[in-house]
């Protein structure tokens, strides 16, 4: 009987670094020299993922690679050379529950491409909720055609949703890395950001991310319009109409909605609890 082939994930190796700054939790992947990511890496963003979950200090997650060259360059080639059919689903399952996770937690994700955004990285990178890179630092792309594979972490998927159905072939069947400049135009990146360094460009995203935290803003509302946009566009529209109603009759029942109401009539600046 022939041996299957699997990695049991290093528990020792911190491939994700977890850290809060002032209301934001930052995952940084860490394996070099491309940040690629193997089961032992995906269980670990995973779990720093049910970490800022469940802490009511963090309003807002950014993501974002580990040097100036990668934020991650996709699944790590040879685990995959190397391992066998039955576990490389297993790997992908559980990659894309890993995902659905982050996509689904109610609070604001942003994912700062601070190098090249390629495979699966791009396929991590889509399922946060804005995606912002630092100019010239790299190029975008899902090439998994030319291995023979498609794009199998969400990338059909993601990809489709966001540049429609047509392009999203045009570009998986073509398999090219593109700049960061023309992901913006096709609606991918949101914002493309100069800086002179990776350590910059993160400070730049940090402060841009701190506008969604508490005080200045209503948390639980930012975490209730992602939940709609993000469930709502799997319903048809009427079930998306009752989802939002559902919403909103929680958000009408919130200590924030109460806050931002007094402010406004008092001309005053709301002082947020995310409650």
């Amino acid at each position: 009987m022939a041996t299957a082939t699997t990695e049991v994930p290093n528990e020792t190796k911190t491939l994700v670094h977890y850290e809060v700054q002032d209301g934001i939790a930052i995952f940084t992947l860490d394996d070099p020299p491309a940040n690629t990511y193997t089961h032992a890496m995906m269980v670990q963003i995973d779990a720093a993922i049910l970490r800022a979950r469940f802490d009511p200090s963090v309003d807002v997650i950014v993501v974002v690679g580990k040097g100036e060259k990668f934020f991650c360059a996709g699944a790590n080639i040879n685990m995959l050379q190397q391992a066998d059919p039955t576990w490389k689903y297993y790997f992908c399952l559980h990659a894309n529950e890993t995902l659905l996770r982050l996509e689904h937690t109610p609070k604001l994700v942003i994912a700062a491409l601070n190098g090249h955004t390629v495979g699966g990285g791009l396929e991590i990178a889509m399922a946060a909720d804005l995606r912002i890179a630092r100019r010239g630092a790299g190029k975008v792309g899902l090439p998994e055609v030319a291995l023979g594979v498609l794009p199998g972490t969400g990338g059909t998927q993601r990809l489709t949703k966001l540049v429609g159905t047509s392009k999203a072939i045009q570009l998986m069947v073509e398999g090219t890395n593109f700049d960061f400049e023309e992901a913006e135009a096709l609606g991918i990146v949101n914002r493309v950001m100069d800086a002179g360094s990776r350590d910059e460009f993160l400070a730049q995203v940090l402060e841009y991310a701190r506008q969604f935290t508490r005080p200045a803003k209503a948390t639980f509302a930012v975490g209730n319009i992602k939940r709609s946009c993000q469930s709502g566009a799997e319903l048809p529209l009427e079930q998306g109409l009752a989802l939002e109603r559902e919403l909103q009759a929680l958000l009408f029942n919130s200590q924030d909605a109460k806050e931002g109401l007094n402010a406004y009539v008092q001309k005053r600046a709301a002082q947020f609890t995310g409650k």
